[in-house]
């Protein structure tokens, strides 16, 4: 054992050792604690040389990090990562859960977070995103959303890595990801509505989502006492989730509470659900009382599936109604500040992304107004003249 040659750092010092494929050289060093740990394996002095030489810069410049903290896997570090994601939503919880036991952790799991590279996991991003066709059984593509939320989970967690000086940089940050495709919003009209609600089990319901535009976690979770007829609003103060075949009943969503109007011919049908009910009773319940699950527009058996065969109406789900009532709010004159309250967005600049060719008429307006103005001001030139 002695000191380094050509370096001179406290209480770091090198030594060889034999191995079966030849000598090697072991390194002592200080970390910033004064603690001493070791490295082995190096093949030639300069190659331990160079290495302490880095630590020190490392050291000297606060980017020093801990071996001792860096022979960490995915497996030992996603489950506490995934358990401070529980304050979310359930519904908003779930699929994150989900991408962790499905796509991170059979894949991820066993490997050191040291170990991880760029290439390795650009390449599994691309593998969820085109299947497989020749495995057995047969791997399908997985959609945009589900490849671009298993990589943030992946990617979250090695962040989280990162921030406690377990590794430098995030070794998979830009990865190129798919693409979402927005899918086109179906708008019925007010006849297809009316038909809609006709071959209902739940008429009122259906009208209700189509002009109030709430939420099935919102429709679904109203009580009577949310319900004030003077004022005809529905005030939505809470959100019921139907998650993994549960019912979570929660705060709205972005935990926003708002006050909904709903249009005067609504009042009666709306009246004569909340007729001769407890406050706490829900205005849309199930036929043994309790909360109405979300229906899928697959299932041609369910209540809804049913109404829209039988209407003739373009093929929607109850979430459509939702666009729907967007589109018959800005038909009436409805200003994107007002669209935004009733559907209860984040903001006004969210509405106009969700909902921009709604909005395709205030673009012609601009157009026309400008030509107005250079009209005017045409004449008056031209009057000025004549005079």
């Amino acid at each position: 054992m002695g000191q380094l040659q050509g370096v001179h750092y406290p209480g770091a010092t090198s030594e060889g050792y034999e191995t079966k494929t030849g000598r090697r050289y072991m390194v002592r060093y200080r970390k910033p604690d004064r603690t001493q740990t070791m490295k082995r394996g190096f093949k030639t002095k300069r190659d331990a040389n160079l290495f302490l030489s880095s630590v020190e810069v490392d050291k000297a410049t606060g980017a020093f990090i801990d071996p001792a903290m860096s022979n960490k896997t995915i497996g030992e570090l996603g489950p506490s990562w995934l358990e401070r994601k529980q304050g979310l939503k359930p519904s908003a919880y779930r699929p994150l859960e989900i991408a962790w036991r499905v796509h991170v952790e059979p894949v991820w799991g066993k490997l050191p977070i040291t170990n991880i590279i760029f290439t390795d996991v650009q390449a599994w991003v691309t593998g969820l995103s085109v299947g497989d066709a020749k495995a057995k059984p047969k791997i399908k593509p997985k959609s945009a959303t589900t490849v671009i939320r298993a990589y943030g989970v992946l990617a979250a967690i090695l962040d989280d890595a990162v921030k406690d000086r377990r590794l430098p940089v995030n070794p998979v940050r830009g990865v190129d990801l798919p693409r979402k495709t927005k899918k086109p919003h179906v708008f019925l009209s007010h006849e297809q509505i009316r038909d809609l609600a006709d071959c209902s089990k739940y008429p009122a319901l259906i009208r209700v989502l189509a002009y109030c535009g709430l939420r099935w976690g919102e429709v679904t979770g109203l009580r009577v006492q949310d319900v004030d007829m003077i004022r005809r609003r529905l005030n939505i103060n809470q959100n019921a989730v139907d998650v993994g075949g549960k019912i979570k009943v929660g705060t709205p969503k972005s935990h926003e509470q708002r006050s909904v109007p709903f249009p005067e011919f609504l009042a009666p049908a709306i009246g004569e659900l909340c007729k001769n009910r407890h406050r706490e009773d829900l205005v849309f319940p199930n036929d043994d009382g309790s909360y109405l699950r979300h229906i899928d527009m697959r299932e041609r058996k369910s209540w809804f599936g049913s109404a829209v065969i039988t209407s003739g109406v373009p093929r929607v789900t109850p979430h459509d109604l939702r666009h729907t009532a967007a589109s018959f709010a800005v038909s009436a004159g409805a200003n994107v500040k007002a669209v935004q309250r009733m559907l209860g967005h984040s903001s006004a600049s969210m509405t106009l992304d969700v909902y921009a060719e709604l909005f395709d008429d205030d673009l012609d307006g601009v157009a026309i107004a400008l030509n107005d103005v250079v009209s005017r001001l045409d004449v008056l030139k031209t009057c000025s003249k004549q005079a």
